[in-house]
């Protein structure tokens, strides 16, 4: 079991940071902020993150300084989640990682480069909250059970574990009772994806049935997703991933549709038949592609 987590003094990132946080959410030990020792090193109990240039997780090191330049970007959050078999979920479903992984290994300016957006963009998508945490943090020596600080990260930590977790089960809920549409329009066959309304009932039906999408590799052919409205006893109805062919304005004076949004990506609809729910998927679809 890890007795301590040690990690750098002075600035912090994000990515020791969020490392950190999870090692505390799973152990529930001592943090302290200074350069390790060879000894600490070689003990297994002792976490060392984001120093030490060892990453070798039989020892609990996690640092990822030592690889060369063309390396993959990393950073020491990946090596944790590793470690806890949690990163190719995170991955997926963590929209958040892989920039912090370029940032934290290649700068601002690669990362702006690598997402294709100005230099600047990524300054102003800083948050206080962001800032003051990392700030505090970099502040300390030691972080003991107990405090603000400490407890504040232990919440980060447990709430990104719970959220995997909580995504892999729904995934595997939505796998078990989806299934697949392929609705006939003229020429062409709309692909939706259905989750049934079941007993006992599906939790966050809509990012249960999108992450499901996502983790089976199916977002360049689902168009749409067909779900349980939580709010009644019919079914949501929506666009995947703003597909340009789908409107669901169109179907706002249907006499069995109570909501559709003015953007046009989803609509709220009493009916639960399934020819019904196909009807009103295809009567959205719009024959001809957007022009441009």
């Amino acid at each position: 079991m890890i007795q301590t987590i040690l990690t750098h003094p002075g600035g912090a990132h994000k990515d020791d940071l969020l490392a950190v946080c999870i090692l505390v959410a799973t152990h529930g030990v001592p943090v302290v902020r200074r350069d390790p020792t060879d000894e600490e090193l070689s003990e297994p109990r002792i976490a060392v993150v984001d120093i030490g240039g060892s990453d070798d997780a039989s020892k609990s090191n996690f640092d990822h300084h030592g690889y060369p330049r063309e390396h993959k970007p990393t950073c020491a959050l990946s090596l944790v989640l590793q470690h806890l078999g949690l990163y190719e979920d995170a991955l997926k479903f963590c929209d958040w990682l892989e920039p912090a992984e370029w940032f934290d290994s290649r700068g601002p300016n690669q990362t702006a480069k690598w997402l294709g957006v100005p230099r600047r963009i990524i300054a102003q998508l800083n948050s206080p909250i962001d800032v003051t945490l990392m700030r505090r943090f970099g502040q300390q020596t030691e972080l003991l059970p107990g405090s603000t600080l400490y407890e504040c990260m232990r919440f980060i930590g447990q709430d990104l574990l719970d959220y995997l977790r909580v995504a892999r089960e729904r995934i595997d809920f939505t796998k078990t009772h989806s299934s697949r549409w392929s609705i006939p329009h003229g020429d062409e066959m709309i692909e939706v994806l259905f989750l049934p309304r079941t007993d006992p009932p599906a939790d966050e039906p809509s990012t249960s049935v999108n992450n499901y999408i996502r983790a089976e590799g199916l977002e360049q052919t689902i168009a749409a997703i067909v779900y349980p409205d939580r709010r009644g006893e019919g079914y949501g109805i929506a666009r995947y991933e703003d597909h340009p062919r789908l409107d669901f304005f169109r179907v706002e004076n249907e006499a069995d549709v109570h909501f559709a949004h003015k953007s046009g990506f989803m609509c709220k609809t009493s009916a639960t038949e399934p020819q019904r729910l196909q009807e009103l998927v295809a009567a959205a679809w719009s024959s001809e592609p957007p022009s441009g």
